[in-house]
């Protein structure tokens, strides 16, 4: 029966590289490979949809997404900044950026979420900045009536809005000290057996939380795990971690959220996005004391089921990346991975 098994396999695995061969070639007939002869983007696409109908939801019925408010902030921003500026501009979402404005900022709450304060410092500037036409005028008049409670508590504050970066503090940090530090980071597989302070994980996201994002909408979110327990269980999910994941005192699981897009165009946002965080995330840890690597989270069926389970996701949510972290041995020794010389990772002009 074995052998029967694996004569079926090797049919199957010579008609699909067969098939590979010609619906390969065009874009259209390589969907009929996805749909009919493998599964392997059907949770992918699940989770794209999904994403997009909770979105579409939020956005048209609710008139409260969260990932759209925020990308419409960024947009005003992008237009307060233009040189030369136009006179007017965002007449076509700035109708939607205040219904979701109204429907999610809170007064009571804008001290405990800089990026409430943000939102409502940005379409202050937006309005004293346009020319107001009757349509604009209507959008203003909900937005201030909305925020009136707030105007007196907040006039004081130093504005979250677009500003000069010259005029900041800048980082004395030298070109070969930070070059030095990104060699100093490697993937640590041997961590002491000591807890890591929760405080310190915080400061790191902190700094992984300053990374840049698609009108930053930042589709992800870290799930960190340091109960032995659980760290137990977790570790034996993604692959590779076999003879080392034991030493892993903290995990982390990079989670992306699809519900940020409206469309399937963004899908891949998430992995960008998440691995630029995720680089801060860990030069910030090496700064702490602290060590980390990174592991592949593998996109197989069987491993996906658990960790959705695990994690509790939502239909759009995909599990990205996962990370170690902890205290390094110093008798552990790290691979050496020599990176690829300049010459092959980087072409101008051509």
């Amino acid at each position: 029966m074995n052998t029967f098994l694996k004569y079926l396999f090797k049919i199957r695995t010579n008609l699909s590289n067969a098939f590979i061969q010609y619906l390969g070639r065009y874009i259209g007939l390589s969907g009929l490979y996805y749909t009919f002869l493998s599964s392997a983007f059907a949770r992918e696409r699940r989770a794209v949809l999904a994403g997009k109908l909770k979105h579409l939801e939020e956005t048209k019925r609710l008139k409260s997404n969260y990932f759209l408010l925020v990308r419409n902030t960024h947009r005003l921003e992008k237009g307060l900044l233009m040189r030369p500026r136009r006179a007017i501009f965002a007449v076509d979402y700035i109708e939607e950026t205040i219904d979701c404005f109204v429907n999610i900022y809170k007064t009571d709450t804008i001290h405990e979420n800089n990026q409430l304060k943000w939102f409502r410092d940005v379409l202050e500037l937006y309005f004293k900045s346009v020319e107001i036409t009757p349509f604009l005028s209507t959008q203003q008049d909900r937005f201030i009536k909305h925020i009136q409670a707030s105007i007196e508590a907040l006039s004081v504050i130093e504005k979250s809005v677009p500003y000069c970066r010259i005029l900041q503090d800048q980082s004395t940090i030298s070109f070969e000290e930070f070059y030095k530090l990104a060699k100093q980071r490697r993937s640590v597989r041997w961590f002491l057996d000591r807890s890591v302070s929760r405080e310190l994980i915080d400061k790191a996201v902190l700094v992984a939380n300053q990374s840049p994002s698609a009108c930053n909408r930042q589709p992800f979110e870290y799930r960190i795990f340091d109960d032995p327990k659980l760290v137990k269980e977790l570790v034996n999910y993604p692959m590779g971690t076999k003879g080392y994941g034991h030493s892993i005192p903290v995990m982390i699981v990079v989670v992306g959220n699809l519900d940020a897009y409206f469309d399937e165009r963004d899908r891949h946002v998430i992995y960008i996005d998440a691995s630029l965080a995720n680089m801060s995330l860990m030069l910030a840890l090496e700064t702490l004391g602290l060590s980390s690597c990174s592991i592949n989270w593998p996109d197989i069926e069987a491993r996906e089921r658990k960790m959705e389970k695990f994690l509790k996701l939502e239909k759009y949510q995909r599990p990205i990346m996962c990370i170690g972290v902890g205290y390094p041995d110093p008798e552990g020794m790290v691979a050496f991975s020599e990176k690829r010389p300049l010459s092959q990772i980087r072409k101008y002009n051509i």
